[in-house]
Order: C-alpha cells, then sequence, then structure tokens
C-alpha cells in the first residue's frame, strides 16, 4: 500500500487554490521499454511556440505564492518556470533518464511542476508542511553530499526522516529521488487555479500513458488534492 500524501493546514493560507494529481506506480518485476526521443522535443517545441494558452498566467501565480513565503522566484523559480526558461534559452532540454524524461515534457506541454520520486526511500509520508528551519535536506554542493536546511517559513515535501523537495517543488533531495525505474515511484502535478482543472486532467492522463507506455503491465493510482 502506498503511504497518502498530507497537506498541512497552513498550506491554505499561502495557496488557498493549491490542487494537485498523484500518481503512484508500482513497477516491481516488470519490463521496461525505451522512450521515443520525440516524446520530450515534441514538448520543447510546445513552449517554443508559445504554449500553452494558460503558461504565463499560471506560472505568474507559482512566482507570487513563493514570493508569499518568502522566496526569490527570480532566483529559485518553481520547477515548471526553471524547466521552460532553459528550452526557451537553449532550444531544447537534454535527456537525462527515460522516466524523467518524460514528466519534464509533461511539464513543459502544460507549463505544470511536476515532480517523481522513489516512494520506497520514504520514511513515513509525503507531507507538504511549513518548514521549521532544522530539517536536514540531503543534496550535492560542489559534486559532494551535503546536508542543507530550508529557511524558517519555507514550505516543503518532507517525510519522517527530512526534506524531500525544498521551496515547494523547486529542488529535489538526493535521499528519495528515481535513479531508476523498476520499483515503486510517486508522481505529483501542482497547479493553482490559473490553470484549468480539465488541463491539469489531462497532463495526469497523459503522464500516465507515457508511464505505461514506458513500463507495460505496471500498475498505477491516480489521486487528487487540494487545500479546499
Amino acid at each position: 500500500m502506498f503511504p497518502r500524501p498530507i497537506i498541512d493546514p497552513e498550506i491554505s493560507t499561502l495557496a488557498p487554490d493549491f490542487r494537485a494529481v498523484s500518481l503512484f506506480v508500482d513497477a516491481h518485476g516488470v519490463a521496461t521499454k525505451p522512450l521515443d526521443p520525440a516524446v520530450l522535443t515534441d514538448a520543447c517545441r510546445v513552449v517554443q511556440e508559445g504554449g500553452p494558452t494558460w503558461a504565463e498566467a499560471h506560472l505568474s501565480s507559482w512566482s507570487d505564492v513563493y514570493s508569499g513565503f518568502g522566496a526569490k522566484p527570480n532566483r529559485t523559480p518553481c520547477s515548471a518556470q526553471a524547466l521552460r526558461k532553459r528550452v526557451l534559452k537553449d532550444g531544447g532540454l537534454p535527456a537525462i533518464n527515460p522516466v524523467v524524461d518524460i514528466y519534464n515534457a509533461v511539464s513543459l506541454r502544460f507549463a505544470v511542476p511536476v515532480g517523481g520520486e522513489n516512494i520506497d526511500a520514504y520514511v513515513g509520508p509525503p507531507r507538504l508542511t511549513v518548514a521549521d528551519g532544522t530539517e536536514q535536506f540531503d543534496t550535492i554542493a560542489n559534486g559532494t553530499p551535503a546536508i542543507e536546511h530550508p529557511a524558517p517559513g519555507e514550505v516543503i515535501w518532507r517525510d519522517d526522516v527530512g526534506v524531500t523537495c525544498r521551496r515547494w517543488n523547486w529542488r529535489q533531495g538526493t535521499r528519495t529521488r528515481l535513479d531508476s525505474f523498476t520499483g515503486r515511484m510517486w508522481f505529483v502535478l501542482e497547479s493553482l487555479d490559473t490553470m484549468p482543472i480539465d488541463a491539469l486532467n489531462e497532463a495526469a492522463t497523459a503522464l500516465e500513458a507515457g508511464l505505461r507506455t514506458l513500463i507495460p503491465g505496471c500498475t498505477i493510482t491516480l489521486e487528487t488534492m487540494a487545500t479546499a
């Protein structure tokens, strides 16, 4: 059984319109297939052509939310904005691994932050909460493992051990990141009300379809979350 993500009540004061879709994927013992490179290149093309229509409004809303908990969105933008900036600057996005490429493609195509985590590395359920500043965040600094701490008041995803993603969806930690796609995985698509709800559902469906193509025979369960 997958642990059910928790949204702490104080998140509703920062983003009362927050809503998300979780995909829980079990790929134990299932063979994988190669990813068609066009999945990522087509998503980059959508961005270069100015799509989707809600992108500017949605990413601007995320910048406002980041500012609301003390982050500087120009320096540390939400993950969807960071990907979009790279594509517009460099003309594309390099491949990382098939599963990351799939959720990056969905993030670009739909202008929505998407995260992918190794749920088997979690201790307790994922929790979206406000940091007190003492939590530990496993990362890499100057090529070596390091421990950071979030700023007090920063929105974080965490488990019972420490931070798994800083500044809501800005940077994932090393402890729970997806290094392979042969176990149990958790994906989360996070939106605000400037993204049409139909588009969020379409993005979740696209991610599910991509994962089923990449990992035939895997089991996928979807769950919606919201602050209200």
